[in-house]
Protein backbone atom coordinates (compact mmCIF):
# COMPACT_ATOMS: atom_id res chain seq x y z
CA UNK A 1 0.00 0.00 0.00
CA UNK A 2 1.30 3.00 -1.07
CA UNK A 3 1.53 6.44 1.41
CA UNK A 4 -1.59 8.99 0.82
CA UNK A 5 -0.14 11.38 2.82
CA UNK A 6 2.39 13.07 0.56
CA UNK A 7 5.06 15.67 2.56
CA UNK A 8 6.07 18.90 0.69
CA UNK A 9 8.75 19.51 2.91
CA UNK A 10 12.01 20.58 -0.01
CA UNK A 11 13.33 17.36 1.44
CA UNK A 12 10.68 15.23 0.36
CA UNK A 13 10.47 17.53 -3.28
CA UNK A 14 13.17 16.86 -4.00
CA UNK A 15 12.95 12.92 -3.71
CA UNK A 16 10.08 13.56 -5.72
CA UNK A 17 11.85 15.46 -8.77
CA UNK A 18 14.77 12.40 -8.54
CA UNK A 19 12.13 9.64 -8.77
CA UNK A 20 10.50 11.59 -11.68
CA UNK A 21 13.30 11.85 -13.63
CA UNK A 22 14.45 8.56 -13.53
CA UNK A 23 10.81 7.32 -14.44
CA UNK A 24 11.40 9.19 -17.49
CA UNK A 25 14.50 7.21 -18.03
CA UNK A 26 13.62 3.54 -17.29
CA UNK A 27 12.54 2.42 -21.03
CA UNK A 28 15.65 4.67 -22.25
CA UNK A 29 18.13 2.53 -20.12
CA UNK A 30 16.31 -0.75 -21.21
CA UNK A 31 17.54 0.11 -24.73
CA UNK A 32 20.93 1.35 -24.04
CA UNK A 33 23.56 -0.69 -26.27
CA UNK A 34 25.89 -3.04 -24.84
CA UNK A 35 28.97 -0.73 -26.11
CA UNK A 36 27.38 2.39 -24.47
CA UNK A 37 26.95 0.54 -21.32
CA UNK A 38 30.78 -0.78 -20.87
CA UNK A 39 31.98 2.79 -22.09
CA UNK A 40 29.74 3.89 -18.61
CA UNK A 41 32.11 0.99 -16.71
CA UNK A 42 35.26 2.36 -18.28
CA UNK A 43 34.35 6.36 -17.19
CA UNK A 44 33.50 4.91 -13.15
CA UNK A 45 36.72 3.46 -13.29
CA UNK A 46 38.54 6.77 -14.34
CA UNK A 47 36.04 8.66 -11.82
CA UNK A 48 37.34 5.87 -8.92
CA UNK A 49 40.74 5.92 -9.14
CA UNK A 50 41.81 9.64 -7.89
CA UNK A 51 39.15 9.08 -5.41
CA UNK A 52 40.11 6.09 -4.10
CA UNK A 53 42.61 7.08 -1.34
CA UNK A 54 40.80 9.41 0.07
CA UNK A 55 37.68 6.87 0.04
CA UNK A 56 39.63 4.46 2.25
CA UNK A 57 41.84 7.13 4.39
CA UNK A 58 37.91 8.52 4.97
CA UNK A 59 36.24 5.01 5.94
CA UNK A 60 39.02 3.97 8.16
CA UNK A 61 39.10 6.72 10.01
CA UNK A 62 35.25 7.01 10.46
CA UNK A 63 35.51 3.42 11.72
CA UNK A 64 38.40 3.87 14.10
CA UNK A 65 41.34 2.30 12.68
CA UNK A 66 44.62 4.38 13.75
CA UNK A 67 46.41 6.26 11.13
CA UNK A 68 49.31 4.71 9.96
CA UNK A 69 47.45 0.92 10.45
CA UNK A 70 47.67 -1.88 7.75
CA UNK A 71 43.90 -2.50 8.62
CA UNK A 72 43.05 0.51 6.14
CA UNK A 73 44.25 -2.13 3.69
CA UNK A 74 40.49 -3.69 4.64
CA UNK A 75 39.11 -0.29 3.27
CA UNK A 76 41.03 -0.28 0.41
CA UNK A 77 39.50 -4.20 -1.00
CA UNK A 78 35.60 -3.65 0.70
CA UNK A 79 35.54 -0.54 -1.07
CA UNK A 80 36.83 1.38 -4.18
CA UNK A 81 38.98 -2.28 -5.09
CA UNK A 82 35.51 -4.34 -4.85
CA UNK A 83 33.99 -1.73 -7.45
CA UNK A 84 37.12 -1.66 -10.05
CA UNK A 85 36.90 -5.27 -9.76
CA UNK A 86 33.36 -5.81 -10.88
CA UNK A 87 33.62 -2.78 -13.55
CA UNK A 88 36.78 -5.01 -15.25
CA UNK A 89 34.56 -8.35 -14.80
CA UNK A 90 31.30 -6.91 -16.16
CA UNK A 91 33.17 -5.27 -19.30
CA UNK A 92 34.44 -8.27 -20.00
CA UNK A 93 31.55 -9.93 -19.72
CA UNK A 94 29.29 -7.74 -21.89
CA UNK A 95 31.87 -7.71 -24.26
CA UNK A 96 30.68 -11.16 -25.28
CA UNK A 97 27.54 -11.70 -23.72
CA UNK A 98 25.64 -11.42 -27.88
CA UNK A 99 25.29 -14.97 -27.64
CA UNK A 100 26.61 -15.79 -24.38
CA UNK A 101 29.88 -15.94 -25.49
CA UNK A 102 30.92 -15.11 -22.46
CA UNK A 103 30.43 -18.88 -21.44
CA UNK A 104 32.77 -20.66 -24.06
CA UNK A 105 35.76 -20.37 -21.72
CA UNK A 106 33.92 -21.66 -18.58
CA UNK A 107 34.82 -25.02 -17.23
CA UNK A 108 31.93 -27.07 -16.96
CA UNK A 109 31.29 -30.25 -14.99
CA UNK A 110 28.60 -32.23 -13.07
CA UNK A 111 28.64 -32.55 -9.13
CA UNK A 112 27.84 -36.12 -8.46
CA UNK A 113 23.78 -35.64 -8.41
CA UNK A 114 23.95 -34.17 -11.84
CA UNK A 115 23.90 -30.24 -10.68
CA UNK A 116 25.69 -28.18 -13.16
CA UNK A 117 28.93 -26.53 -11.82
CA UNK A 118 30.93 -23.46 -13.92
CA UNK A 119 34.14 -22.82 -12.69
CA UNK A 120 34.34 -19.04 -12.96
CA UNK A 121 38.23 -18.65 -11.20
CA UNK A 122 40.80 -18.26 -12.44
CA UNK A 123 39.40 -17.18 -15.63
CA UNK A 124 42.35 -14.89 -16.67
CA UNK A 125 45.66 -15.03 -16.38
CA UNK A 126 45.94 -12.45 -13.68
CA UNK A 127 43.78 -14.69 -11.33
CA UNK A 128 46.26 -17.50 -12.39
CA UNK A 129 49.18 -14.82 -10.88
CA UNK A 130 47.58 -12.98 -8.41
CA UNK A 131 44.76 -15.53 -6.59
CA UNK A 132 47.27 -18.35 -7.30
CA UNK A 133 45.41 -21.73 -6.14
CA UNK A 134 42.19 -20.08 -5.72
CA UNK A 135 39.21 -21.58 -7.51
CA UNK A 136 35.70 -20.01 -7.37
CA UNK A 137 32.74 -22.52 -8.78
CA UNK A 138 29.24 -21.18 -9.07
CA UNK A 139 26.39 -24.48 -8.65
CA UNK A 140 23.37 -24.39 -10.41
CA UNK A 141 20.06 -25.09 -9.37
CA UNK A 142 19.09 -28.26 -9.75
CA UNK A 143 17.55 -28.29 -13.79
CA UNK A 144 20.33 -26.21 -15.25
CA UNK A 145 22.61 -28.65 -17.55
CA UNK A 146 25.26 -27.63 -20.11
CA UNK A 147 22.72 -28.08 -22.86
CA UNK A 148 20.61 -25.50 -21.02
CA UNK A 149 22.66 -23.04 -19.63
CA UNK A 150 22.60 -20.69 -21.86
CA UNK A 151 18.91 -20.25 -21.54
CA UNK A 152 19.75 -19.46 -18.24
CA UNK A 153 22.20 -16.62 -18.80
CA UNK A 154 22.02 -12.95 -18.91
CA UNK A 155 18.12 -13.12 -19.53
CA UNK A 156 18.25 -8.71 -19.62
CA UNK A 157 20.41 -9.08 -22.59
CA UNK A 158 18.86 -11.79 -24.40
CA UNK A 159 16.67 -10.88 -27.25
CA UNK A 160 14.11 -13.99 -27.40
CA UNK A 161 13.84 -13.35 -23.16
CA UNK A 162 10.84 -11.43 -22.01
CA UNK A 163 12.91 -11.14 -18.30
CA UNK A 164 14.34 -7.55 -17.53
CA UNK A 165 13.21 -6.02 -20.52
CA UNK A 166 10.09 -3.39 -18.98
CA UNK A 167 11.72 -0.71 -17.47
CA UNK A 168 11.55 -0.26 -13.38
CA UNK A 169 12.70 2.34 -10.99
CA UNK A 170 14.13 -0.12 -7.73
CA UNK A 171 14.93 1.50 -4.35
CA UNK A 172 18.29 0.27 -2.91
CA UNK A 173 18.47 0.85 0.56
CA UNK A 174 22.35 0.33 1.39
CA UNK A 175 24.62 -0.98 4.31
CA UNK A 176 26.02 0.57 7.09
CA UNK A 177 29.28 -1.67 7.13
CA UNK A 178 30.57 -2.25 4.11
CA UNK A 179 31.46 0.72 1.56
CA UNK A 180 31.20 -1.39 -1.85
CA UNK A 181 27.77 -2.81 -1.22
CA UNK A 182 25.03 0.20 -1.99
CA UNK A 183 26.95 0.20 -5.06
CA UNK A 184 27.14 -3.27 -6.33
CA UNK A 185 23.59 -3.26 -5.21
CA UNK A 186 23.08 -0.56 -7.64
CA UNK A 187 25.15 -2.35 -10.50
CA UNK A 188 23.39 -5.67 -10.33
CA UNK A 189 19.99 -3.23 -10.68
CA UNK A 190 21.15 -1.76 -13.44
CA UNK A 191 23.52 -3.67 -15.69
CA UNK A 192 21.92 -7.35 -14.61
CA UNK A 193 18.09 -6.61 -14.15
CA UNK A 194 17.70 -3.36 -16.08
CA UNK A 195 16.48 -1.60 -13.64
CA UNK A 196 16.80 2.44 -12.79
CA UNK A 197 18.02 3.12 -8.97
CA UNK A 198 17.66 5.45 -6.51
CA UNK A 199 20.32 4.45 -3.74
CA UNK A 200 19.44 5.63 -0.57
CA UNK A 201 22.70 5.33 1.70
CA UNK A 202 22.89 4.15 5.38
CA UNK A 203 22.73 6.83 8.08
CA UNK A 204 26.38 5.22 9.69
CA UNK A 205 28.50 5.21 6.11
CA UNK A 206 26.58 8.40 4.50
CA UNK A 207 30.17 9.71 4.63
CA UNK A 208 30.34 7.95 1.56
CA UNK A 209 28.17 10.29 -0.30
CA UNK A 210 30.97 12.94 -1.32
CA UNK A 211 32.70 9.76 -3.15
CA UNK A 212 29.90 7.52 -4.56
CA UNK A 213 28.60 10.95 -6.49
CA UNK A 214 31.40 11.36 -8.20
CA UNK A 215 32.63 8.15 -8.40
CA UNK A 216 29.19 7.39 -10.46
CA UNK A 217 28.93 10.53 -12.13
CA UNK A 218 28.26 8.76 -15.14
CA UNK A 219 25.17 6.97 -14.54
CA UNK A 220 24.11 9.93 -12.47
CA UNK A 221 24.31 12.20 -15.62
CA UNK A 222 23.01 9.10 -17.84
CA UNK A 223 19.59 9.87 -15.31
CA UNK A 224 19.70 6.20 -14.41
CA UNK A 225 20.83 6.68 -10.62
CA UNK A 226 19.76 9.30 -7.98
CA UNK A 227 21.84 8.78 -4.39
CA UNK A 228 20.43 9.85 -1.48
CA UNK A 229 20.75 10.30 2.19
CA UNK A 230 18.52 10.26 5.26
CA UNK A 231 16.91 9.16 7.95
CA UNK A 232 13.96 6.40 8.63
CA UNK A 233 11.71 9.07 7.74
CA UNK A 234 13.34 8.97 4.55
CA UNK A 235 13.21 5.47 3.71
CA UNK A 236 9.84 5.28 5.08
CA UNK A 237 8.81 7.35 2.19
CA UNK A 238 10.20 5.77 -0.42
CA UNK A 239 9.36 2.44 0.08
CA UNK A 240 5.94 3.89 -0.02
CA UNK A 241 6.67 6.02 -2.87
CA UNK A 242 4.24 5.30 -5.89
CA UNK A 243 7.02 5.84 -8.35
CA UNK A 244 9.12 2.69 -6.68
CA UNK A 245 8.28 -0.81 -8.12
CA UNK A 246 10.83 -3.00 -6.46
CA UNK A 247 13.10 -2.24 -3.39
CA UNK A 248 16.35 -4.38 -2.23
CA UNK A 249 17.98 -3.67 1.02
CA UNK A 250 21.10 -5.25 2.59
CA UNK A 251 20.40 -4.98 6.49
CA UNK A 252 18.92 -6.47 9.33
CA UNK A 253 15.77 -8.87 9.35
CA UNK A 254 13.60 -6.61 11.28
CA UNK A 255 14.43 -3.76 8.71
CA UNK A 256 13.28 -6.21 6.15
CA UNK A 257 9.83 -6.96 7.84
CA UNK A 258 9.08 -3.53 8.92
CA UNK A 259 8.97 -2.47 5.38
CA UNK A 260 7.35 -5.75 3.86
CA UNK A 261 5.03 -5.98 6.33
CA UNK A 262 4.83 -2.80 8.89
CA UNK A 263 5.87 -1.92 12.00
CA UNK A 264 5.49 -3.44 15.84
CA UNK A 265 2.17 -5.03 16.52
CA UNK A 266 0.65 -4.30 12.81
CA UNK A 267 3.70 -6.09 11.19
CA UNK A 268 3.59 -8.86 13.42
CA UNK A 269 -0.32 -9.17 12.91
CA UNK A 270 0.15 -8.49 8.77
CA UNK A 271 2.85 -11.76 8.82
CA UNK A 272 0.91 -13.71 10.68
CA UNK A 273 -2.20 -12.85 8.43
CA UNK A 274 0.29 -13.62 5.37
CA UNK A 275 -0.78 -9.67 4.15
CA UNK A 276 1.99 -7.80 3.12
CA UNK A 277 1.51 -4.10 3.80
CA UNK A 278 4.20 -3.30 0.77
CA UNK A 279 3.76 -5.35 -1.99
CA UNK A 280 6.57 -4.52 -3.97
CA UNK A 281 8.85 -7.14 -5.47
CA UNK A 282 12.15 -7.37 -2.83
CA UNK A 283 14.96 -8.66 -2.62
CA UNK A 284 17.46 -8.52 0.45
CA UNK A 285 20.63 -9.78 2.36
CA UNK A 286 20.13 -10.08 5.41
CA UNK A 287 22.88 -11.56 7.56
CA UNK A 288 22.93 -14.82 9.18
CA UNK A 289 24.66 -16.79 12.15
CA UNK A 290 27.40 -18.11 10.01
CA UNK A 291 29.56 -21.76 11.01
CA UNK A 292 33.33 -21.89 10.60
CA UNK A 293 33.52 -25.47 10.83
CA UNK A 294 37.07 -27.49 11.87
CA UNK A 295 37.09 -31.12 10.47
CA UNK A 296 39.50 -33.00 12.48
CA UNK A 297 42.96 -33.93 10.57
CA UNK A 298 47.13 -34.28 10.50
CA UNK A 299 48.05 -30.12 11.74
CA UNK A 300 51.06 -28.94 12.01
CA UNK A 301 52.20 -26.36 14.26
CA UNK A 302 52.48 -23.96 11.31
CA UNK A 303 48.92 -24.77 10.39
CA UNK A 304 47.41 -24.18 13.37
CA UNK A 305 48.98 -21.07 13.55
CA UNK A 306 47.64 -20.04 10.18
CA UNK A 307 44.14 -21.61 10.39
CA UNK A 308 43.96 -19.70 14.19
CA UNK A 309 44.90 -16.15 12.11
CA UNK A 310 42.18 -17.20 9.33
CA UNK A 311 39.80 -17.73 11.90
CA UNK A 312 40.26 -14.75 13.81
CA UNK A 313 39.72 -12.62 10.35
CA UNK A 314 36.52 -14.15 9.84
CA UNK A 315 35.55 -13.04 13.22
CA UNK A 316 37.11 -9.72 13.60
CA UNK A 317 37.56 -7.89 9.80
CA UNK A 318 35.47 -4.68 10.31
CA UNK A 319 35.72 -5.54 13.68
CA UNK A 320 33.24 -8.01 13.51
CA UNK A 321 29.94 -5.95 11.72
CA UNK A 322 30.05 -8.23 8.87
CA UNK A 323 27.12 -10.27 7.64
CA UNK A 324 29.37 -12.86 6.87
CA UNK A 325 31.64 -13.15 10.27
CA UNK A 326 31.89 -16.38 12.11
CA UNK A 327 29.91 -16.39 14.69
CA UNK A 328 30.18 -19.97 15.78
CA UNK A 329 33.09 -22.26 15.91
CA UNK A 330 32.10 -25.79 15.42
CA UNK A 331 35.08 -28.30 16.42
CA UNK A 332 35.74 -31.52 16.92
CA UNK A 333 35.53 -32.29 21.02
CA UNK A 334 37.75 -35.62 20.56
CA UNK A 335 40.46 -33.67 18.09
CA UNK A 336 43.82 -34.10 19.93
CA UNK A 337 45.51 -30.68 18.29
CA UNK A 338 41.83 -29.06 19.45
CA UNK A 339 42.93 -27.46 22.48
CA UNK A 340 46.56 -26.62 20.72
CA UNK A 341 44.15 -24.29 18.28
CA UNK A 342 42.03 -22.64 20.81
CA UNK A 343 44.54 -21.47 22.75
CA UNK A 344 46.22 -19.99 19.57
CA UNK A 345 42.82 -18.80 18.49
CA UNK A 346 42.72 -16.96 21.38
CA UNK A 347 46.57 -15.65 21.30
CA UNK A 348 45.69 -14.57 17.75
CA UNK A 349 42.45 -12.53 19.10
CA UNK A 350 44.27 -11.36 21.59
CA UNK A 351 47.41 -9.80 19.86
CA UNK A 352 44.72 -8.13 17.16
CA UNK A 353 45.17 -4.90 16.20
CA UNK A 354 42.48 -2.42 18.12
CA UNK A 355 40.00 -0.66 16.63
CA UNK A 356 36.53 0.91 18.04
CA UNK A 357 33.05 -0.33 18.20
CA UNK A 358 32.07 1.91 15.47
CA UNK A 359 28.43 0.20 14.38
CA UNK A 360 25.58 1.77 16.34
CA UNK A 361 24.17 -1.03 18.90
CA UNK A 362 27.19 -2.52 19.41
CA UNK A 363 27.50 -2.48 23.19
CA UNK A 364 24.31 -3.54 23.59
CA UNK A 365 24.31 -6.49 21.25
CA UNK A 366 27.62 -7.81 23.62
CA UNK A 367 26.27 -7.25 26.97
CA UNK A 368 22.88 -9.43 25.21
CA UNK A 369 25.07 -11.85 24.34
CA UNK A 370 26.78 -11.85 28.00
CA UNK A 371 23.33 -12.26 29.54
CA UNK A 372 22.02 -15.00 27.62
CA UNK A 373 25.82 -16.68 27.81
CA UNK A 374 26.56 -16.25 31.23
CA UNK A 375 30.05 -18.39 30.80
CA UNK A 376 31.08 -16.48 28.27
CA UNK A 377 34.39 -15.02 29.29
CA UNK A 378 36.54 -12.05 27.49
CA UNK A 379 39.83 -12.37 25.54
CA UNK A 380 41.69 -9.26 26.39
CA UNK A 381 43.17 -7.26 23.30
CA UNK A 382 45.40 -3.65 24.21
CA UNK A 383 43.36 -0.42 23.15
CA UNK A 384 40.21 -1.81 22.20
CA UNK A 385 37.05 -4.06 23.44
CA UNK A 386 37.71 -8.02 24.63
CA UNK A 387 36.37 -10.38 21.92
CA UNK A 388 34.12 -12.35 23.73
CA UNK A 389 34.19 -16.40 23.43
CA UNK A 390 30.98 -18.78 24.63
CA UNK A 391 31.04 -22.32 25.13
CA UNK A 392 27.80 -23.43 23.50
CA UNK A 393 25.83 -26.92 24.06
CA UNK A 394 24.67 -28.29 20.67
CA UNK A 395 22.08 -30.18 22.53
CA UNK A 396 20.81 -27.34 23.85
CA UNK A 397 20.42 -24.95 21.11
CA UNK A 398 19.58 -21.23 22.24
CA UNK A 399 20.36 -17.52 21.17
CA UNK A 400 24.16 -17.68 20.61
CA UNK A 401 22.67 -20.06 16.86
CA UNK A 402 19.44 -18.07 16.31
CA UNK A 403 20.55 -14.30 17.17
CA UNK A 404 22.96 -12.59 14.36
CA UNK A 405 25.57 -10.79 17.84
CA UNK A 406 27.45 -8.60 14.42
CA UNK A 407 30.12 -7.67 16.86
CA UNK A 408 33.45 -9.65 18.69
CA UNK A 409 31.89 -12.18 20.08
CA UNK A 410 32.03 -15.82 19.04
CA UNK A 411 30.34 -18.83 20.43
CA UNK A 412 32.11 -22.44 20.29
CA UNK A 413 30.73 -25.31 19.96
CA UNK A 414 32.13 -29.22 20.25
CA UNK A 415 30.53 -32.21 18.24
CA UNK A 416 31.89 -35.79 19.35
CA UNK A 417 33.66 -38.17 17.21
CA UNK A 418 37.45 -37.98 15.48
CA UNK A 419 36.17 -39.79 12.58
CA UNK A 420 36.77 -36.49 10.06
CA UNK A 421 33.65 -37.70 7.23
CA UNK A 422 31.34 -38.54 10.58
CA UNK A 423 32.27 -35.80 11.77
CA UNK A 424 31.74 -33.35 8.89
CA UNK A 425 28.14 -35.09 8.55
CA UNK A 426 27.40 -33.96 12.06
CA UNK A 427 28.62 -30.98 11.57
CA UNK A 428 26.30 -29.88 8.36
CA UNK A 429 23.51 -31.32 10.16
CA UNK A 430 24.11 -28.93 13.09
CA UNK A 431 24.77 -25.72 10.79
CA UNK A 432 21.26 -26.86 9.17
CA UNK A 433 19.03 -27.15 11.91
CA UNK A 434 20.39 -25.20 14.41
CA UNK A 435 22.01 -22.21 13.09
CA UNK A 436 19.78 -18.87 11.81
CA UNK A 437 20.21 -18.42 8.35
CA UNK A 438 22.32 -19.53 5.08
CA UNK A 439 24.48 -16.50 3.95
CA UNK A 440 28.19 -18.23 4.41
CA UNK A 441 29.83 -21.25 6.32
CA UNK A 442 33.48 -21.53 6.24
CA UNK A 443 35.06 -25.20 6.26
CA UNK A 444 38.95 -25.79 7.23
CA UNK A 445 40.24 -29.15 6.03
CA UNK A 446 43.73 -30.49 5.63
CA UNK A 447 44.34 -31.97 2.02
CA UNK A 448 45.25 -35.62 3.85
CA UNK A 449 41.55 -35.19 4.76
CA UNK A 450 40.23 -34.50 2.06
CA UNK A 451 42.12 -37.01 0.48
CA UNK A 452 41.01 -39.70 2.72
CA UNK A 453 37.30 -38.34 2.53
CA UNK A 454 37.43 -38.12 -1.48
CA UNK A 455 37.14 -35.35 -3.12
CA UNK A 456 33.41 -36.68 -4.61
CA UNK A 457 32.82 -37.33 -1.47
CA UNK A 458 33.48 -34.10 -0.01
CA UNK A 459 31.49 -32.57 -2.52
CA UNK A 460 28.13 -35.11 -1.68
CA UNK A 461 28.26 -34.18 1.85
CA UNK A 462 28.36 -30.42 0.85
CA UNK A 463 25.42 -30.67 -1.56
CA UNK A 464 23.64 -30.92 2.09
CA UNK A 465 25.33 -27.98 3.59
CA UNK A 466 22.53 -25.24 2.47
CA UNK A 467 24.29 -21.63 2.19
CA UNK A 468 24.65 -19.62 -0.24
CA UNK A 469 28.65 -19.42 -0.46
CA UNK A 470 30.37 -22.28 0.88
CA UNK A 471 34.46 -21.33 1.38
CA UNK A 472 37.05 -24.07 1.92
CA UNK A 473 39.89 -22.82 3.40
CA UNK A 474 39.13 -19.33 2.97
CA UNK A 475 36.59 -17.12 4.01
CA UNK A 476 33.13 -16.68 2.25
CA UNK A 477 34.43 -12.81 2.24
CA UNK A 478 36.34 -13.93 -0.59
CA UNK A 479 33.15 -15.04 -2.56
CA UNK A 480 32.58 -11.58 -1.58
CA UNK A 481 34.86 -9.79 -3.14
CA UNK A 482 34.73 -11.76 -6.10
CA UNK A 483 32.29 -10.52 -8.92
CA UNK A 484 32.22 -13.32 -10.91
CA UNK A 485 30.39 -15.41 -7.92
CA UNK A 486 26.88 -14.81 -6.82
CA UNK A 487 26.19 -13.43 -3.60
CA UNK A 488 23.39 -13.90 -1.69
CA UNK A 489 21.30 -16.42 0.68
CA UNK A 490 20.71 -20.08 -0.26
CA UNK A 491 17.46 -19.93 -2.45
CA UNK A 492 14.37 -20.73 -0.93
CA UNK A 493 13.66 -18.26 1.53
CA UNK A 494 10.35 -16.42 1.35
CA UNK A 495 8.94 -12.85 2.82
CA UNK A 496 7.08 -14.39 6.23
CA UNK A 497 10.95 -16.31 6.47
CA UNK A 498 13.42 -13.99 4.63
CA UNK A 499 16.27 -15.35 6.70
CA UNK A 500 19.20 -14.27 5.14
CA UNK A 501 17.66 -12.91 1.62
CA UNK A 502 16.19 -13.42 -1.36
CA UNK A 503 17.93 -13.17 -4.23
CA UNK A 504 21.49 -13.04 -5.43
CA UNK A 505 23.79 -9.93 -6.13
CA UNK A 506 27.64 -9.94 -7.71
CA UNK A 507 27.07 -12.18 -10.52
CA UNK A 508 28.91 -11.04 -13.47
CA UNK A 509 29.00 -14.32 -15.47
CA UNK A 510 24.75 -12.69 -15.49
CA UNK A 511 23.75 -16.51 -14.22
CA UNK A 512 19.97 -16.67 -13.98
CA UNK A 513 19.58 -19.50 -11.67
CA UNK A 514 22.76 -19.81 -9.52
CA UNK A 515 22.43 -21.95 -6.90
CA UNK A 516 25.73 -21.46 -4.48
CA UNK A 517 29.19 -20.32 -4.63
CA UNK A 518 31.79 -22.91 -3.53
CA UNK A 519 35.40 -21.12 -2.65
CA UNK A 520 38.43 -22.92 -2.10
CA UNK A 521 42.05 -21.98 -1.40
CA UNK A 522 45.27 -23.65 -0.42
CA UNK A 523 45.15 -24.65 3.24
CA UNK A 524 49.03 -23.87 3.43
CA UNK A 525 50.59 -20.21 2.11
CA UNK A 526 53.32 -20.16 -0.28
CA UNK A 527 56.13 -20.68 0.58
CA UNK A 528 56.04 -23.39 2.95
CA UNK A 529 53.07 -25.06 0.48
CA UNK A 530 55.84 -26.40 -1.21
CA UNK A 531 56.86 -28.49 1.29
CA UNK A 532 54.13 -30.69 0.40
CA UNK A 533 54.18 -30.28 -2.96
CA UNK A 534 51.07 -27.77 -3.11
CA UNK A 535 52.55 -25.90 -5.92
CA UNK A 536 50.45 -22.30 -5.76
CA UNK A 537 51.68 -18.79 -5.17
CA UNK A 538 49.07 -17.67 -2.85
CA UNK A 539 51.43 -16.01 0.17
CA UNK A 540 48.78 -14.99 3.43
CA UNK A 541 46.13 -13.33 1.88
CA UNK A 542 46.07 -9.29 2.70
CA UNK A 543 42.69 -9.75 3.94
CA UNK A 544 44.24 -10.74 7.11
CA UNK A 545 43.68 -9.00 9.74
CA UNK A 546 47.59 -9.82 11.04
CA UNK A 547 48.67 -9.10 7.33
CA UNK A 548 51.56 -6.48 8.08
CA UNK A 549 51.32 -5.33 4.82
CA UNK A 550 47.32 -4.90 3.95
CA UNK A 551 47.14 -1.39 3.20
CA UNK A 552 49.71 -1.08 0.35
CA UNK A 553 48.74 -4.25 -0.61
CA UNK A 554 44.96 -2.72 -1.19
CA UNK A 555 46.28 -0.09 -3.00
CA UNK A 556 48.41 -1.83 -5.55
CA UNK A 557 46.02 -4.29 -5.96
CA UNK A 558 43.20 -1.44 -6.63
CA UNK A 559 45.70 -0.01 -8.89
CA UNK A 560 46.28 -3.29 -10.88
CA UNK A 561 42.50 -3.61 -11.44
CA UNK A 562 42.34 -0.19 -13.07
CA UNK A 563 45.06 -0.77 -15.39
CA UNK A 564 46.63 -4.55 -14.98
CA UNK A 565 50.47 -5.18 -16.43
CA UNK A 566 52.92 -7.67 -15.64
CA UNK A 567 55.07 -5.08 -14.50
CA UNK A 568 52.89 -4.68 -11.35
CA UNK A 569 52.63 -7.99 -10.46
CA UNK A 570 56.62 -8.29 -8.91
CA UNK A 571 55.51 -5.45 -6.53
CA UNK A 572 52.36 -7.08 -5.97
CA UNK A 573 53.99 -10.28 -4.89
CA UNK A 574 56.87 -8.81 -2.47
CA UNK A 575 54.65 -6.77 -0.66
CA UNK A 576 52.70 -10.24 0.22
CA UNK A 577 55.47 -12.01 1.19
CA UNK A 578 56.68 -9.18 3.67
CA UNK A 579 52.82 -9.44 5.00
Amino acid sequence: MDNPVQPSTPLFTDLDLQLQRLAGNKNPWVATPVAERITLLAKIKDCLLPLSQAWAATAARRKGIAEGSELVGEEWLSGPYSIMSYCNQMMATLSQVEGNKHLDALPLRELPNGQLVARVLPHSIWDHLLLSGVKVDVWMEPGVTRANLAQHTAAAYDASSSRFKQGKVALVLGAGNIASIAPLDVFQKLFAENQVVLLKLNPVNDYLFEFLLPVLRPLIDKGVLAIVRGGADVGQYLCTHALVEEIHITGAGASHDAIVWGPGEEGRANKAAGTPKNTRHMTSELGAVCPTIVVPGPWSEADIAFQAEQVATQKLHNSGFNCVACQVLVLPRDWPQKDAFVRQLERTLAASEGRALYYPGAGERLAGFVARNPQARAVARAGAEPVLLAALDPSRPGDAESVEVFAPALGVTELVGTDPEQFLKDAIAYANSQLYGTLGANLVIHPKTISSIGRARLEELLIELRYGTIAINAWTGLGFLTPQAAWGGFPGHTLDDAQSGIGFVHNSMLFDRPQRTVVEAPFKPFPRNLLSLSFSLLPKPPWFITNRRGGILGELLLKFQYRPSFLKIPRIFLNALRG
